[in-house]
């Protein structure tokens, strides 16, 4: 071949690759101007209502629209009135929310995965089946008969009767969990140092009350119909890994517990850093169990940020204000994000188990 006929095959070369890349772009772009049109400038608009004096009537780009900066952003979380007392509320609630339901679904998750894949284990798709049901039943369909069997009347209250532990109001206690058992010891006002000092128009007293009895119930729930997604996601990592790992762990003499903790455990990371990352971004944004059940009662201890966006926007007429709350709500959601998945990088490239950490567990 003469070296007169390179480039012209290099020539030829590049104008296909530019044909590809023009086909690619065409391909493509209805769907980026449908995500422009549909996430972008909605994302866009939002922002700017966040920080404007828009009422909600006529467009928030006309010209009679105000520019108020960071008030509404301040009136949230530095104000000393409803509005921030509100918000700190909101948060305390949903920060117990996500610190209680997150790990225990991903326990539950992880347990019933491994669990349903035991070779020993019959009728696999059956269990399957059942632990995943609670998932794919409509939320408030599950929220309703949750609802009636934590009221008066319900199962959960005759089943406490009977042991004396129960109240006609038990489900209508403001109080946190935490609280209620100091109660029962005796304590009710907190230190000086904690009632004294506030943090988002609550006190640290009221910070550490605990999720109150309502939004426990919640808690429960959300574990409950969570549980079963997230073992499919863990039940298919587990069928992944290589029975021949687990083979030379157990040639190794490493006993069950230790095959799970430095072998299956370490290769199940990602599927754990995806559970975790689903289960920060669906806590945080807990909305249609407060909208259909108790609607942020009994005295706001199942407010929850996305609730109150919802409530201060289209019931109060204030949508700068529930405009801010929604993006301080995803300014959370990133940062959580963030960091647990600072927590769970993988250090040392791809997670490998090692035979000397299991020799010497031993």
């Amino acid at each position: 071949m003469s070296t007169a006929a390179l480039p012209r095959r290099r020539a030829r070369g590049s104008g296909i690759r530019g044909r590809e890349a023009a086909s690619g772009w065409l391909f493509i772009t209805p769907m980026i101007v449908l995500i422009g049109l549909f996430l972008v400038v909605p994302v866009l608009m939002a922002l700017w209502v966040s920080v404007s004096d828009w009422s909600g009537r006529g467009s928030p780009l006309s010209s009679d629209v105000g520019f108020v900066g960071a008030d509404n952003y301040r009136d949230l979380l530095l104000g000393a009135g409803l509005a921030t007392k509100d918000f700190g509320t909101s948060l305390r609630n949903n920060v117990y929310y996500v610190l209680l339901v997150v790990p225990l679904q991903t326990a539950l998750a992880l347990f019933l995965a491994s669990m349903v894949n035991r070779k020993v284990l019959r009728g696999k798709g059956f269990y399957r089946t059942a632990f995943y049901f609670p998932s794919v039943t409509s939320s408030v369909a599950i929220t309703v008969l949750w609802l009636f069997l934590f009221s008066a009347s319900g199962a959960v209250n005759a089943a406490l009767s009977k042991l004396g532990v129960s109240g006609p109001n038990w489900f209508n206690d403001p109080r946190g969990v935490l609280h209620v058992l100091l109660g029962v010891v005796g304590v009710d006002q907190g230190p000086a140092g904690l009632t004294g000092h506030a943090f988002v128009g609550l006190s640290w007293w009221e910070w550490l009350s605990g999720p109150s009895v309502a939004m426990s119930a919640f808690i429960i729930m959300a574990i409950f119909t969570t549980s079963g997604t997230f073992m499919l996601l863990f039940l298919a990592a587990l069928q992944g890994i290589s029975g021949e790992i687990e083979e030379a762990a157990l040639m190794d003499g490493a006993s069950g517990w230790q095959r799970f903790r430095f072998v299956t455990l370490p290769m199940l990371r990602p599927t754990v850093f995806t559970v975790v990352t689903l289960g920060l971004i669906g806590t945080w944004q807990v909305f249609d169990q407060i909208y259909t059940g108790t609607q942020g009662g009994p005295a706001k201890t199942t407010l929850t940020p996305a609730y109150l966006s919802y409530n201060t926007a289209f019931a109060n007429q204030q949508w700068g204000r529930g405009a801010a709350i929604a993006f301080i709500l995803f300014a959370i959601i990133v940062a959580f994000t963030v960091l647990q998945r600072i927590v769970l990088r993988e250090r040392d490239g791809v997670p490998r188990p090692s035979r000397r950490r299991v020799r010497s567990a031993r």
